[in-house]
Formats: C-alpha cells, sequence, structure tokens
C-alpha cells in the first residue's frame, strides 16, 4: 500500500492511539522517493482567466503551530477573526486589514475560531473550551473537557458544543460554559490527526466521528436522533482500516454532505438520516457546495464536483496529483484549493479548469479558507491572514 506525501505526514506525525495519547508511529512509512508513484506532480503552466488582487496582508501569532492544527479564521460582517496556536487570537476590519483588537491568552489554542452573535469560540490542546466576547476579545468563560479540540467549538445562544480529539462530543451551555451532556463514540485503534467540526442547527447538532459515522444529537439532551454510517473498515491492516471523518461537513438546506478518508462522500437528508445518495471518495479536508455543486478534494488530488442531486459527476480536475489539497471553497464563480506548498489554486466552478494561481506561504495553508463574494480570506501555516480579490481578467 502506497501512501501519497500528505498521509506520510499524517501517519508520522498524526497517527494516534485511540486513547487520544500522542504517541508517533515511526517507521512504517520509509518510502525511496525515487521509487514512490505518489510523489507530487509539478505544477504546469496555466493561462490565467481571472485576476488574484491581494488586498491586505496581517500576521497573527505563530499561525498553526507545530501541532497540525487547521486554525482557521471566521467570517462575521465586516470583521474576521483569527487566532494562532500560541495563544492569538485578533479582530481585523476584513475589507482593510485594520486591527480592531488583539489579545494574548494564556492558553495553547488547537482549534477555532467560530463565531456566535457577540461570542467567540475556540478550543484549547489543554482541553480548554472558551468564549470570548467579540467587543474586545475578553474571555467570558472558560470549561475543560476530556482533550485536544481540534475543530472550533459552535455555539447557537443556548448551547455549545464541542468535539474532542479523545472521541468525545460535550453539551455546554452557552451562558456558563457548564457541561449539560457527553457523547463518547468508539475511537479505532489508529486514527488521523484531526476531527470534523460539529454542526449546530435548528436544535440539533450533526458531528462526524472517527469510525465513519455521522450522528445527529438533540442539543438540549444529548440524545440520538439518528445514526449514518459513511464509512465501512476494510483491510487487514489497522492502517486500511482508518475511516476517519476528519474534513468540515456542509449542511446545504436540508441536506449534509460528509466525505470520509478511504470510505465515502454522502449526501444525508438531516430530518431523517436517510442517506440521499453516495460515491466513493477517500478525503481528509472536507466539502463545500456551489454552482449546484457538491466539491471534495482527494487523498490522491483529484478534485471532483460532483451533482448536488446526485446524477453523478459533472466534472473532475486531476492535474494536482498528490498536493495535499485542502477543503474547496467556493468564491466568486471560482473554487479554491490550497496545496502544500501554499500554493492557492483558482478553478472554474462551471468545468474545472485552471483559473489562476498565487502561492501565498511556502509551508502550506491547511486551514479553511473563507469567501465574501469575490473576496478569499486565506490564513496560511506561518500566521499571515491575507484578503484576496478574485475577478475575471475581462472585468
Amino acid at each position: 500500500m502506497s501512501l501519497h506525501p500528505a498521509l506520510r505526514t499524517f501517519a508520522v506525525m498524526s497517527l494516534a492511539l485511540s486513547l487520544g495519547a500522542c504517541s508517533t508511529v515511526k517507521g512504517w512509512f520509509e518510502i525511496d522517493d525515487d521509487e514512490d508513484p505518489t510523489q507530487p506532480v509539478e505544477l504546469q503552466d496555466i493561462t490565467p482567466t481571472v485576476k488574484i488582487k491581494r488586498l491586505w496582508s496581517e500576521g497573527v501569532g505563530d499561525g498553526q503551530g507545530e501541532g497540525l492544527y487547521h486554525i482557521r479564521p471566521a467570517l462575521a460582517g465586516d470583521r474576521i477573526y483569527a487566532a494562532s496556536a500560541d495563544g492569538e487570537v485578533v479582530a481585523l476590519n476584513s475589507k482593510t486589514g485594520k486591527t480592531l483588537w488583539d489579545v494574548e491568552l494564556d492558553t495553547r489554542l488547537s482549534g477555532g475560531v467560530s463565531v456566535f452573535e457577540d461570542s467567540l469560540f475556540v478550543g484549547g490542546s489543554d482541553g480548554s473550551v472558551l468564549r470570548l466576547s467579540t467587543a474586545d476579545g475578553s474571555q467570558l468563560w472558560k470549561t475543560k473537557v476530556t482533550g485536544e479540540v481540534l475543530a472550533p467549538p459552535q455555539g447557537d445562544g443556548r448551547h455549545v458544543v464541542a468535539q474532542t480529539y479523545d472521541g468525545k462530543l460535550f453539551g455546554l451551555d452557552f451562558e456558563s460554559g457548564e457541561k449539560k451532556w457527553t457523547y463518547d463514540s468508539n475511537v479505532p485503534v489508529l486514527t488521523l490527526r484531526g476531527t470534523s467540526t460539529p454542526i449546530l442547527n435548528g436544535g440539533r447538532v450533526y458531528a462526524a466521528f472517527a469510525n465513519g459515522r455521522v450522528l445527529a444529537f438533540e442539543a438540549d439532551s444529548g440524545d440520538i436522533a439518528w445514526e449514518v454510517r459513511v464509512a465501512i473498515s476494510q483491510g487487514r491492516s489497522e492502517i486500511e482500516r482508518i475511516v476517519d471523518i476528519d474534513g468540515t461537513m456542509e449542511l446545504t438546506g436540508n441536506e449534509l454532505y460528509a466525505a470520509s478518508y478511504q470510505g465515502r462522500i454522502a449526501a444525508i437528508e438531516v430530518g431523517s438520516g436517510r442517506k440521499l445518495w453516495q460515491q466513493n471518495v477517500s478525503s481528509f479536508s472536507g466539502v463545500s457546495t456551489g454552482f449546484g455543486n457538491v466539491y471534495v478534494a482527494d487523498a490522491d488530488g483529484t478534485l471532483t464536483a460532483y451533482l448536488r442531486g446526485g446524477q453523478g459527476v459533472r466534472w473532475t480536475q486531476g492535474d494536482l496529483g498528490y498536493r495535499e489539497l485542502s477543503r474547496p471553497t467556493p468564491v466568486n464563480s471560482y473554487v479554491a484549493v490550497a496545496d502544500y506548498e501554499g500554493v492557492v489554486h483558482l478553478i472554474s466552478q462551471v468545468d474545472g479548469s485552471f483559473a489562476g494561481r498565487v502561492e501565498v506561504d511556502s509551508d502550506g495553508a491547511r486551514a479553511d479558507m473563507v469567501a465574501d463574494g469575490k473576496v478569499l480570506y486565506v490564513y496560511d501555516n506561518g500566521g499571515t491572514l491575507s484578503a484576496f480579490e478574485i475577478t475575471p481578467l475581462d472585468d
């Protein structure tokens, strides 16, 4: 079994024992690069059809730090919030990049950022869940859970939910941070370094786990409303049986989209948990929607647009083989993906053709990008948050 560079990175540095230990699996994947068919492809010249204008850039602490974190920014109105692994949290004007406030927390961060009205939520590597004020970054409460919080906690004004690396999901009180309920999943022997981000919507929580399952919970009680198996472990080795759902899920209307590693992408009807359609895929970065498509980047570097209605594939883009693509992010008429060298690629949502590219950080940009209209926000691994305006060349 050959592993592409992303999975070698995850395997050597990030595969951990199921009890949440930080043990490193070493020496398993020492592959001679000269004989490795999964080396990242070299980028070919393209003819740009899009204009990429950097509007502003701002540094935020040490960015993703050394923990292979995916600390994403959060956009709300004319503000964008970002956090770094060393505990810096900033609020910026999303149009100008001007700093509105900047705080240094006494907690190292591993998950964030999410925003609900006047509250920000971040998670700590020490198992902390923090609620901050959007007005000035002051701490409103801090609650300890059982493990690293590798995805942004989510709030809705009544509840806060946080998912931990040891396979647990916690329901907290929005005002006080008090623990209300806990769900403990069955964690496989080996897992990838990460967790999916729970979705809190309409009094329900949708969460995905390392065992390849997506569950819906009642936010008030933690009672399970339904459970769907997106992927089934197969193979004889524990590595072959990894089916984590680590990437970001997408809720569009009454449909939830989730993709697993070494498994499938599935569309789920959120009321009943009925599976609407599924396709084989292997992804660790997550899914997004736009132009009637569902976008997913495969672990082999193939970017695919599936028709939302389940009729199959609209297009595929296979010229980014094994370049460790981030979650696809729709912006304007394009979809953006960042690779392991920090190159952001703009691809047409219509036919999958290349429209342009820009390099943001040679160390990569693995956190989810966010977009608003024709502006794409990229928070790279080194800690620079940048805003790019994306427009057709003929505008």
